[in-house]
């Protein structure tokens, strides 16, 4: 056990965490230099299309050093803000961190989240500066502001190159010798804490563990506790590229165990695994529960298709344990699920992963946040949906959720980013300089505000310079209103959004412009409108398509041609009241991206 190093690699995006992981892979010799591929643990084609980590990914490297075999576990994990959960999950099977930081870029405002996330959990920090081989590295700068975050020594920087490979042996040495040998008892009752799990459609679901204490055996019988269910582990053994099958694993090691679960419901993330005949007193303290930032509607484009979206979702939940959902229907949509997610590149990945993994099209409702309502009588109930939002003569006051919001800049966006976050209704609570030419801003902000573009404008002002991050606060009331979209008269539940007073106007026209832009012309006139309550605050209206009935007219009174035309506009007045609209998915999605 003296042997063993478990530790993760955290950074912000972008700061060649993934590379750096495929070269610590390579001078191992744990991957075969044929099956090297760029980014080799991310397996999803979305993570390397998009260049990003969505997943954490574990693997097992053996080293030797001064003539001692070491056995080195290390855990990939994503940068984005938005999948700040899996990080959490696997920091809380390590004893180390690797903290990169890009040479280039210097400190961003993930890579402090991250930290902070390591140093909760007394993870000893290894700081690395990476991206050395680039022209426009600034090492001595970046060093200073490293040696200002952690408080560490200068010489304790290791210097690195992702890319070519340089430095890549002192980090190996860095870990044998300052991260400390996982403690436990491998003689004690076996505790060992899941800290991810998979579906695979031949074995069942697959778990992965970090034990704490005791030893894990081939074919014995072993319990989950947060379900009290036993099963056999018909097979377990070390992470390597591919499954490494072992008799027995021991106290400080991490692996994995098949035991032909089907269901999805009964391996949970952050469960604590023991033996059936001689089971632990308590579980694991892990982590805490996952908190939802962003909701919206998914719906299956057929309707016939609603249980197979269901089970699709629960295998992907297994996957992404930060994805949560409830069914629930709309008039417009029929039946769907309301979804929680991190944010909007989480949902994002959602969706696209559903259609490509599970042959799944989906419709997605306008994104919103979770309100409470307090009613006059003194209720207080909670709204993931603005549908659910009760009638203004029985509502009282409502709150919503708000953020502190911490955004690393170059002095010269600082104009810039304050007017963006002013017209999201943030205020201003400090602003301190970094260097002489990094800021970091810090704002309160609601929630509902960054759940639509704020991300791509924040990246767009800057020139992708600065750096976003945020944690919850708390709530505060606001003066809400419940916005609908009505086409001819008929509400369409699936476009209404709760929105600030002062901003409905706005966006209720915008999204009428947008409508107007993207529904197909009928034979009749449709009506745009927004609304709040009964009083319509927006209007466009989408001219009918005609037909030209007066072709066959030619030269005699007018009165033929009137005739005809009076005819056509009794049919349109009819075809007004009997025809429906359909509304095509890009209406929905095109709702999101009104600013671009």
């Amino acid at each position: 056990m003296k042997n063993i190093r478990n530790f993760c690699i955290i950074a912000h995006i972008d700061h060649g965490k993934s590379t750096l992981a495929d070269r610590l892979l390579q001078v191992t010799g744990t991957v075969d230099e044929r099956k090297l591929v760029a980014q080799t643990l991310d397996d999803m084609d979305l993570e390397r299309e998009k260049g990003i980590t969505i997943k954490s990914h574990a693997i097992q490297m053996n080293y030797t050093y001064k003539g001692e075999k070491y056995v080195l576990n290390l855990i990939d994990t994503p940068g984005h803000v938005d999948f700040s959960y899996e990080v959490s999950r696997s920091i809380s099977a390590c004893e180390g961190a690797l903290l990169i930081v890009d040479s280039t870029q210097g400190i961003q405002a993930q890579t402090i989240s991250n930290l902070y996330l390591a140093l909760e959990h007394d993870l000893t920090i290894i700081p690395v500066l990476n991206k050395l081989d680039l022209p426009n590295a600034e090492p001595e700068l970046v060093k200073d502001q490293i040696v200002e975050l952690i408080g560490c020594e200068r010489d304790e920087i290791l210097h690195a190159s992702g890319k070519t490979g340089f430095g890549v042996p002192e980090i190996l040495e860095a870990i044998c010798d300052r991260i400390p040998a996982p403690k436990g008892d491998p003689n004690a009752p076996l505790q060992a804490m899941i800290f991810d799990s998979v579906f695979n459609s031949f074995r069942g679901i697959i778990a992965y563990y970090r034990i704490f204490n005791g030893s894990i055996s081939k074919n014995q019988k072993v319990k989950f506790m947060s379900t009290d269910t036993a099963y056999g582990a018909d097979e377990v053994g070390n992470m390597g590229l591919d499954f490494q099958p072992k008799q027995t694993l021991y106290a400080g090691d991490i692996g994995y165990i098949i035991s032909g679960i089907k269901t999805a419901s009964e391996v949970k993330v952050g469960d604590t695994i023991t033996t059936f005949e001689n089971p632990c007193t308590e579980a694991i303290h892990g982590f805490e529960e996952v908190k939802p930032m962003v909701f919206a509607g998914v719906y299956p484009v057929d309707t016939d298709d609603y249980e197979e979206l269901r089970a699709s979702m629960e295998k992907l939940q297994l996957n992404d344990a930060s994805l949560v959902f409830e069914p629930e229907s709309s008039a417009a949509l029929g039946f769907g699920f309301r979804c929680g997610f991190l944010g909007m590149l989480h949902m994002e990945i959602i969706q696209e992963r559903l259609e490509r993994e599970f042959n799944m099209t989906v419709i997605t409702t306008v994104p919103n946040v979770s309100y409470v309502a307090h009613l006059k009588n003194g209720d207080i109930i909670d709204i993931h949906n603005p549908s659910e939002l009760p009638d203004p003569n029985k509502l009282d006051f409502v709150e919503e959720p708000f953020i502190k919001a911490q955004i690393i800049t170059k002095s010269e966006y600082i104009g810039a980013v304050m007017t963006l976050c002013i017209s999201k209704r943030g205020m201003l609570q400090n602003q301190n300089y970094l260097t002489a030419d990094r800021v970091e801003l810090t704002f309160e902000m609601p929630l509902a505000e960054i759940v639509f573009d704020f991300y791509d404008r924040l990246k767009t002002i800057s020139k992708g310079y600065a750096s976003f991050d945020y944690h919850p606060v708390g709530l505060k009331e606001s003066d809400l209103v419940k916005m609908d979209i009505l086409l001819n008269g008929d509400q369409v539940d699936a476009l209404s959004a709760l929105i600030h007073r002062d901003h409905a106007f706005d966006l209720g026209k915008r999204i009428c412009i947008k409508l107007k832009e993207l529904i197909p012309r009928q034979q009749f006139e449709i009506a745009l409108q927004a609304s709040i309550g009964a009083k319509i605050i927006a209007r466009e209206t989408l001219s009918a398509l005609r037909k030209d009935v007066t072709a066959k007219c030619y030269g005699g009174d007018i009165s033929r041609k009137r005739k005809l035309l009076e005819k056509q506009k009794e049919g349109k007045k009819r075809m007004r009241q009997v025809g429906s609209v359909e509304v095509p998915q890009e209406a929905f999605l095109a709702v999101l991206k009104l600013n671009s």
